[in-house]
């Protein structure tokens, strides 16, 4: 993506992925130079049309998807695939706390938790399953970090973009303290870990290899920048606790930004965003708009053939089943939680959709999946203005849903708030972007940059009548779902073992 000192997206060019591939049920992983490839076609692809502007590029920065580790050994080659984050491999050969680290844990009622955080840290399974890559494993990256290296020759990374089952205090912005228990709990070691920058932050140039490879003119400044959800943020324009990002992606997030270190939730840390001293606390849906991919494999066969014929995506017509279901989709309620999160709602839920009558039909189901995510993350939103104790009183809302007018209408319904699509649906980017334009000094700061290249498009309105409607399913319904189900969630689990506990 090309972008002017504006925020006026100049320029694009998109390469399909497969996000990932799977050896064995549960496995998420891919090429690293699947992911480097990929970048150079998406760059040269766009000089092919826009080469023009090369000449007019002052700088560049970088944005990944988050959690997604590189093995690397001494020669900074890749040792296998990439882990992707929705990997779902676990261990039991952790390492075991002594008794003085562990106790207080148990006291505090979060033993379950730190079990399960290093159950699922890759640098913990690598060790105990592939112990032959982990002893060469000598740089130990996230994706960011391995494509900064690819694009500069510099091994390092942002440290907005440090989100994942590593050791970094999120309070200090830095690896943790080499007291912290998060060393003892996990396999990796501080050598193995890459130097981190602020955003902004000069990082190098575009090396002349990668200038070939991509097109990018060689020496161009790169700058530090975030992971998606914090670029997206930024891009958003969403800077203070009053203000919350919505972001309808594979994954849904709530977010807000704030100058305070407020955990979203006990015992689970803000991370930090793509600007410099502040941090945005998230409240994670792990399915999200994962779930319309789920419906248009499941149930939306002739959306797809019918797309196809008409060379638009499957998820433009989706648009009528929206319209042809009425809000509350006659009483079918949907808890989103096909894939739990670690805390929120908890490791041991699961989906559900009550209310089923002989009236409904696959457009009801839809809209109760859309409206169901927009439940959880005005739940999330509560929670969060509770913790920040401010109240939110603006929606900037993100991510491929945001496209949607409908969407964006059952939004702005549920949350009984004005729901502002920012002008560009590229606010990922845009947050990359303005990190390039603040480190290459066209602004004096981010708060500046922000104010000059982020601002709200369209506005969509609650409706009264659909407002009331949907308070009440959420404050009679919804809200008390998770409560009454978590039994029953806890006793599934237990007769059939997944989700695996351990």
């Amino acid at each position: 993506m090309l972008f002017d000192l504006a925020g006026n997206l100049v320029a694009r060019s998109q390469v399909q992925i497969e996000p990932y591939f799977s050896a064995q049920p549960g496995f998420a992983e891919q090429h690293c130079d699947y992911f480097w490839q990929a970048l150079c076609r998406a760059c040269q692809q766009l000089w092919s049309t826009h080469g023009s502007l090369r000449c007019r590029i002052a700088a560049a920065a970088l944005t990944t998807q988050r959690a997604s580790v590189v093995c690397l050994d001494e020669n900074r080659q890749p040792l296998r695939p990439a882990v992707i984050w929705l990997d779902q491999r676990r261990t039991r050969h952790y390492p075991r706390l002594p008794w003085y680290l562990s106790m207080p844990v148990a006291m505090i009622g979060q033993q379950a938790i730190l079990n399960q955080f290093q159950s699922k840290a890759e640098c913990n399974w690598l060790a105990a399953d592939e112990p032959e890559i982990w002893q060469r494993t000598r740089h130990f990256v996230l994706l960011s970090g391995y494509l900064t290296m690819r694009l500069t020759d510099r091994l390092c990374d942002a440290r907005a973009s440090q989100v994942g089952y590593l050791p970094f205090d999120f309070r200090r912005g830095d690896w943790a303290g080499s007291h912290d228990i998060k060393w003892r709990a996990l396999r990796v070691r501080r050598e193995q870990l890459p130097p981190l920058l602020d955003a902004g932050e000069e990082i190098g140039a575009i090396t002349a290899a990668a200038a070939a490879a991509t097109g990018i003119p060689p020496g161009t400044r790169f700058f530090a920048a975030g992971a998606d959800k914090a670029c997206e943020v930024l891009g958003s324009g969403a800077l203070s606790p009053d203000t919350g990002s919505l972001s309808y992606g594979t994954t849904a997030t709530f977010n807000t930004c704030n100058h305070r270190y407020v955990s979203p939730q006990s015992f689970v840390p803000p991370y930090q965003a793509a600007v410099p001293g502040l941090y945005n606390s998230e409240i994670i849906v792990q399915r999200g708009y994962w779930m319309v991919n789920w419906f248009k494999r499941e149930f939306a066969h002739a959306e797809v053939q019918q797309a196809a014929q008409q060379g638009v995506p499957p998820e433009a017509l989706f648009e009528t089943l929206l319209e042809s279901s009425p809000p509350g989709a006659m009483g079918l309620v949907l808890q989103p939680f096909w894939n739990p999160g670690v805390r929120f709602p908890g490791p041991e839920a699961k989906g559900a959709i009550i209310g089923f009558g002989d009236v409904h039909t696959r457009a009801h189901l839809y809209r109760a999946i859309i409206e169901g995510i927009a439940y959880a993350l005005r739940q999330g939103q509560e929670q969060l203005a509770r913790r920040n104790r401010v109240a939110v009183t603006r929606l900037r809302v993100s991510g491929g849903g945001s496209q949607s007018d409908q969407v964006m209408q059952i939004t702005a319904d549920i949350f009984g708030l004005p729901a502002e699509r920012p002008h560009t649906t590229e606010t990922s980017g845009l947050g990359a972007a303005i990190n390039a334009a603040v480190g290459a000094g066209f602004y004096t700061d981010h708060a500046e940059a922000a104010a000059a290249m982020s601002r709200v498009g369209q506005v969509f309105h609650p409706h009264p009548a659909r407002q009331a409607l949907y308070d009440r399913l959420y404050r009679e319904v919804y809200a008390g779902l998770y409560s009454r189900l978590a039994p029953l969630y806890r006793r599934i689990r237990h007769i059939t073992g997944y989700p695996a506990s351990f």
